[in-house]
This record gives structure tokens, C-alpha cells and sequence, in this order.
């Protein structure tokens, strides 16, 4: 059983750095606490540690290598992942809190639910090889059809309650196909599979595409405490959030149509395919073109809705983006040999914040590891193969569990630094964790591919504690057991295959030793960036505008970088939309995430009914969006962000369509903007028409934890105006640095 986890007396120990390097053989030491691993002879092993001990049976599937560590940390993965195996699952949003009938797995001991990215990036990191009907039960339940009769029909997957009431400020839900890729064995689920391709990739790209830019919009994937990640001030205003655009749900959108193009080809639909394939080609330009900043040498994690760069990277994006092929040749070594790490392991995001505690903040995830350990593989480093593979060991000896997270600079599972102590949230067992483990062993060190194809990339640094005084190493899996062997000659930093013969069910690895060209661990980033400014103040004074900020910032004016002003300065009044934002760079160069946006060139709000009708005063571009309040749930979670499609009808023009999202909000404010095209003195009529949202999902009819679910669906808010700002001929989409 799971004994008492390290607490705040470890805290203490934690403070004061190792005296020797760890020992990996039978256990490990870390701040000065010392973790050993034995086994018996009936095959169970015991982890224990200065509070407690962890006592594991024997488990079906083994692994023989000199490292009882090694061994005993995959027996405890799969006594995890045992206990995360449940016949129902429970959360007290869905059902009361009652228990829902699921033969799948459950997210944690402290998230005993089914959520759509956790689940996927379990299964895509292994899970699938493990029990494949768990895997797909639980996808499954993660789909639906539509409840409401007017709205389009189809098969969907679902995103999570969340952000502002969730899809589409939140767009990662295409995560489901990450996962699902791998169980198309199974013909009706891969239908189903198929079906909700079409369906999803179809209103993201009505609702969350922007043409403009080639993006899709939405949070980041994973990290969806606004606050920890993105600018302080959208812990109560998120619709930035919505507007922007985010490295690792691109990504996501990136893979989610190759594999529909893949799909429609063996479906015989060719014009399908090419469709999605010349989609796909074209995403993948656009980040490309749009995240990549070539001062850092890495890809940023997500761009403001009017392409302002930030400042700011996270791994999951960066691992992501190298693994789909989005990232190739130079750029994909350099964004993961530029991105930073720390003795523990590799921070989630960085530059961490010092006003935020921990969680997403300063902190290691082992399944963002495992994927910049499937990056490390890619882009051949053995460093940081390594590195990530003796980070997710860590972690999990440490607590006798596979933890949710840890602290970034201790691998504390918490660590007491008063409002900012955390991580907030930690669960044993939690399923990704887990899945990180597996894929440690099985991508990791033994090179298993998922076409069962071998290629070892196992780093010389870990022959010691693999292999000891043994020639070879083994993993037995269900179906069969891959041998490794060691050549006679190891000189070189990196083992891979040189001959591969499989007998009967046994796979035998001959290896070899290569050098290749290494990129060590960047180890001297600083550990914080600076705190975002107030927002400028903005006057109109003789044809100029005279700026206002706090001390010295960068302006950005409409996405694009302007002047560096020290307290005050001057900007040219076009007579168009100009929003200006600010941003802090410090001593290292670093800059902080943006300010809020100060507008000037707004045109006073269209009020009435609806439809709304207005002249266009000049010909040109128009920025639209609405005045609003959207009372129907809290800031951080929900499935009620108002999602409406704006028709305009123009004189002399086609029908323009705009997507506009309100999400749950606690003031009056202003929702996403799209924008169209009008001619002088031509009448517009704006037409709020009705648009899709998740409590329209017949599964969220079991959501009891707030408005829109078992009482009934609800895409509603309170729209006070109608804003329209004149864009500028100069204003031009995109502004990577």
C-alpha cells in the first residue's frame, strides 16, 4: 500500500543540496533523503524511504536489468496503474457526485473522473499497449452526440469544463485523436473515430480558426490556470485567452488532420483527404511562421489574438512540435536544447513567475518529461535523454508513487514558501504520471516503437545503472520480451541498434556505440522573468498619442513592437484602431508577459435590438466585437461560454460570418473580435445568430455542477453593444520577432 508521502519535514532536508551524486542501483539519494528498492525472490519489491515504505507484489509484466530501482519503479507503475483501473468513476460536477458505470481508467487517487487531455496523453504515451479496452472505454466516454434539435448534428468530442465556460477559449479537446490513433484496430470504434474527426475538426474550424493568421485559437493545452501561465490579469478576464493562439493546441489541431487526411484515404474519399492535407500543410507553415522566434532559437508558447509575441515557452508545445514534424533540421534541436533545465528535471513552463505559486508555475510534470524524452529520442540527445529519464525515476522513489507534479528546483511533492508554497494540487497515482513511466521503459530505454519496430536510443551515461556487470537487459510485455545487448566496444555517448533478429516472440537487440553531436543541458537560464506592467495610459494630444506607463516598458502597438519609452512618449494618432500594451525587460533580457491593451479609435457602441444597423463612414477594414456580461458561471470552469455567429450584410457585398465568444464573466466586458470589410457610406445590418457551445453535448446533461448541463442546454449572455473600430491600410497579420 501507498504509505505516508514525505511532508513538510522533508522541506527542510530539501534545502540542503546532495553531498554525493545518487545512487541508482538499489535506490537513490536526493537532499539528503535517501530511497532504497529491494526485491525478493517471489519477484515483489519494497521502496522505502525515511517515512515510510511501499510494499509491491509481483506484477505481470517485468523488467531484468541490473537496477532493482529500475525493476521495482516499473513494478509500482503498474501497481498504479492496477489501481487506477476502476469499474466506475465519480466527480462531484457530474451526477451529484455519484458513481458513473466506466470500465476505464480514472485520472488519479485525488481525480477519480475521465478527462479528455489526461486520458489521451496517457494512452498516446503508452496505455493503449497495456489494456486497449480501458483506453478505448474511456475515450468513448468522452464523446457525444448533440441534445439540442436546431443545432448541427454530429459526434464530438468533448472539451472539459473549463476556462470561461470552456470550448472554444479552451480548443485542446483534438488531444481525443492523440490517444485514439492508436486503437483503430477495433472497426466500430474506429467509425466512431472517424465520424468525430469530421465533426470537430469542422466547427473548430468555424469557430477557432482564424483565417487571417492560418491559427487556431485557444489556451494552452494542459496549462489552464490562466493566472500561472498567462498574464496575471486574465485571472478574471479571459477572453485574451480565447483570442490568442497557443504553440501546443496547433500543434494538436496539426495532428488531428494529418490523421484525417490519413483516414480519408483509406475511407477512398480522396477529395477528403487532399482537403485536410492541404490544410495540414498549411497549419504547419503558420506556426512555422508565426511561433518560431529566432533571438531565443525556441518556439513560443502562445501569441496574443492580434499576434503580439510573448516572451514566454513551454515543453509540452516544444516536445510536441518536434515529435508531430511541425519542427524540423536545426530548429527542432534548438528549441529543445534552448529550452531550460534544472538539476530536478525540466520545468513545464519558463520563465517561471515569482508572484504565482507553484502548480503549472515552477513545477515538473513526469508526462511533459516523458514527451521531451520522445523529443531528446527524436533530435538525438542523449543528455537529455537522460536527463528525463532519471527526473520521472526520481520523482516516483521519492514518494512511492507516481506523482501528479513536483516542484521544480527540490522535486518536493510540496514545499511550504507560505501563498506561494504548492504544488496546490497533488495526487498519487495520477494516470499520466504513470504513463510516463511505461513510456521511461519502453521508448526510453528499450527504443519500443508503436509498430513494435525496436530502436534503442539509450544513452552510455546509463550503462552503469542498466546494465551493471550484465551483458544484456530485458523487458517481458504481454505479447512479447525485447532483449538488449551490449557491444564489446562502448566508446561514444549514445547505444542504438545494430543488429535486430526476432525468434518466435523474443526480440534480440545487438547494440553498438555512436557519438553523436550532443547539445548539452542548458542549466543557466535565470529562474524567473519580470512582472508585467500596469497598462498604459493612452491620451489624444495634437495629432499624436502621448503614452503613459510605469518606468521603462516596450510598447506594442496592434501586436507589432514599437518604441521603448521611460515613463512617457509619443505615438503617431492614425485615425484607426491603435491598442497599445506594455511589456518590463530585465537585467537578463527577459521580458515579462504583456500588459492589458489600452484602445483609442473606437467607434461609439451600436446599441437596439437586433439585427443592429450602421453606416460604414470610410471604406476599409473593421475590427467587430460586443459589450457584454456572461453571469452563468464562475471564471475557471463551466461549459456556458456564449458562442454566437455575428452575420454582417453590407450593401453591395456577400454575407461576412464572425464567430464571437463571451465567456463567463464577473463585469461588464468585451468578447472576442473578428472582423470584416465595408464601403463608404454602405448600411450594414449585424445579425446575432445562434451558435454551438459544450452544454449543447447530450454527455453534459450528467454536468450538475452549474448551469447549462442537467438543467437544460444554455449559450446565453447579456449583450449591452456592438463595437466597431476602423483598421488601419498598415495593419497586417503576424509579428514573430
Amino acid at each position: 500500500m501507498l504509505s505516508t508521502l514525505l511532508a513538510a519535514s522533508m522541506a527542510a532536508a530539501l534545502a540542503t543540496p546532495p553531498a554525493t551524486p545518487p545512487a541508482w542501483h538499489d535506490g537513490l539519494d536526493w537532499h539528503g533523503v535517501h530511497v532504497s528498492v529491494s526485491a525478493d525472490p517471489q519477484g515483489a519489491f519494497t521502496v522505502a524511504w525515511p517515512y515510510g515504505q511501499r510494499v509491491i507484489g509481483k506484477q505481470p509484466l517485468a523488467v531484468g536489468t541490473a537496477s532493482p530501482l529500475f525493476n521495482g519503479l516499473f513494478a509500482m507503475a503498474q501497481d498504479d496503474l492496477k489501481q487506477d483501473s476502476v469499474t466506475a468513476i465519480r466527480d462531484g460536477a457530474f451526477d451529484h457526485g455519484q458513481p458513473i458505470p466506466c470500465h476505464c481508467f480514472e485520472t488519479g487517487l485525488k481525480w477519480p473522473y475521465v478527462w479528455t487531455r489526461d486520458l489521451s496523453y496517457s494512452i498516446d504515451l503508452g496505455l493503449w499497449r497495456f489494456d486497449a479496452d480501458r483506453s478505448r472505454n474511456g475515450l468513448a466516454f468522452k464523446l457525444s452526440d448533440v441534445r439540442v434539435p436546431t443545432a448541427p448534428q454530429g459526434k464530438y468530442v468533448m472539451q472539459d469544463t473549463g476556462s470561461g465556460g470552456s470550448w472554444p477559449i479552451s480548443t485542446d479537446r483534438v488531444v481525443w485523436f492523440l490517444g485514439a490513433q492508436h486503437l483503430l484496430g477495433d472497426k466500430p470504434f474506429a467509425a466512431d473515430v472517424y465520424n468525430a474527426l469530421g465533426d470537430t475538426l469542422a466547427q473548430d474550424r468555424q469557430y477557432a480558426f482564424d483565417a487571417a493568421f492560418g491559427l487556431y485559437r485557444g489556451e494552452t493545452s494542459f496549462m489552464d490556470w490562466r493566472e500561472q501561465s498567462y498574464p496575471a490579469w486574465t485571472f478574471d478576464e479571459v477572453t485574451f485567452i480565447g483570442q490568442s493562439y497557443a504553440l501546443s493546441t496547433n500543434v494538436l489541431h496539426y495532428q488531428a488532420l494529418q490523421m484525417a487526411a490519413a483516414m480519408a484515404r483509406q475511407h477512398g474519399d480522396a477529395g477528403a483527404a487532399a482537403g485536410y492535407a492541404d490544410q495540414a500543410k498549411a497549419l504547419k507553415a503558420a506556426i512555422n511562421t508565426h511561433f518560431w522566434r529566432a533571438d531565443r532559437g525556441m518556439y513560443m508558447s502562445f501569441l496574443g489574438g492580434d499576434g503580439t509575441p510573448n516572451d514566454t515557452y513551454d515543453l509540452l508545445g516544444i516536445a510536441l512540435a518536434i515529435t508531430s514534424g511541425v519542427a524540423e533540421g536545426d530548429r527542432a534541436s534548438q528549441t529543445l536544447a534552448n529550452y531550460p533545465t534544472w538539476p530536478a528535471g525540466s520545468p513545464v513552463m519558463w520563465p517561471e513567475r515569482n508572484d504565482q505559486p507553484i502548480y503549472h508555475n515552477r513545477a515538473i510534470w513526469p508526462f511533459v518529461s516523458a514527451y521531451a524524452l520522445r523529443a531528446a529520442r527524436e533530435v538525438n540527445q542523449p543528455a537529455r535523454i537522460a536527463h528525463e529519464i532519471q527526473s520521472v525515476m526520481r520523482g516516483a522513489a521519492l514518494y512511492g508513487s507516481n506523482m501528479e507534479n513536483y516542484e521544480l528546483l527540490t522535486q518536493g511533492q510540496h514545499v511550504d514558501e507560505g501563498k506561494l508554497s504548492g504544488p496546490v494540487v497533488n495526487s498519487p497515482r495520477q494516470l499520466w504520471s504513470v504513463a510516463a513511466y511505461f513510456a521511461v521503459v519502453t521508448e526510453g530505454v528499450f527504443g519500443l516503437n508503436e509498430d513494435g519496430s525496436v530502436q534503442p536510443k539509450l544513452p552510455t551515461s546509463l550503462v552503469p545503472m542498466l546494465f551493471g556487470d550484465q551483458l544484456s537487459i530485458s523487458l517481458t510485455l504481454p505479447d512479447r520480451t525485447i532483449t538488449l545487448q551490449l557491444p564489446s566496444q562502448r566508446q561514444g555517448n549514445l547505444l542504438v541498434a545494430d543488429r535486430v533478429s526476432t525468434k518466435g516472440t523474443t526480440t534480440t537487440v545487438q547494440l553498438k556505440a555512436i557519438t553523436v553531436k550532443d547539445a548539452p543541458l542548458r542549466i543557466d537560464a535565470p529562474l524567473y522573468g519580470p512582472e508585467a506592467p500596469p497598462a498604459p495610459g493612452l491620451h489624444g494630444r495634437l495629432g499624436q498619442w502621448l503614452v503613459e506607463a510605469q518606468g521603462k516598458v516596450q510598447l506594442y502597438v496592434n501586436g507589432k513592437r514599437a518604441q521603448t519609452i521611460d515613463g512617457t512618449g509619443m505615438l503617431p494618432a492614425t485615425g484607426s484602431l491603435s491598442c497599445v500594451r506594455a511589456t518590463r525587460i530585465d537585467d537578463h533580457g527577459i521580458e515579462s508577459l504583456p500588459s492589458p491593451a489600452t484602445c483609442a479609435g473606437e467607434l461609439p457602441p451600436v446599441t437596439g435590438t437586433w439585427p443592429r444597423t450602421w453606416t460604414a463612414p470610410t471604406s476599409g477594414d473593421y475590427r467587430v466585437s460586443l459589450n457584454y456580461v456572461n453571469d452563468h458561471g464562475p471564471i475557471n470552469t463551466g461549459i456556458t461560454a456564449a458562442v454566437k455567429m455575428l452575420a454582417i450584410r453590407c450593401d453591395g457585398t456577400a454575407e461576412q460570418r464572425v464567430p464571437i465568444v463571451m465567456p463567463h464573466s464577473v463585469r461588464a466586458q468585451r468578447s472576442t473580435w473578428g472582423e470584416f470589410s465595408a464601403r463608404a457610406g454602405s448600411r450594414c445590418t449585424f445579425d446575432l445568430q445562434d451558435g454551438f457551445n459544450m452544454s449543447y453535448l447530450s454527455h453534459f446533461a450528467h454536468y450538475t455542477g452549474g448551469v447549462g448541463g442537467a438543467d437544460g442546454p444554455l449559450n446565453q449572455a447579456d449583450v449591452r453593444g456592438l463595437v466597431i473600430a476602423p483598421l488601419g491600410a498598415s495593419t497586417t497579420k503576424g509579428n514573430a520577432p
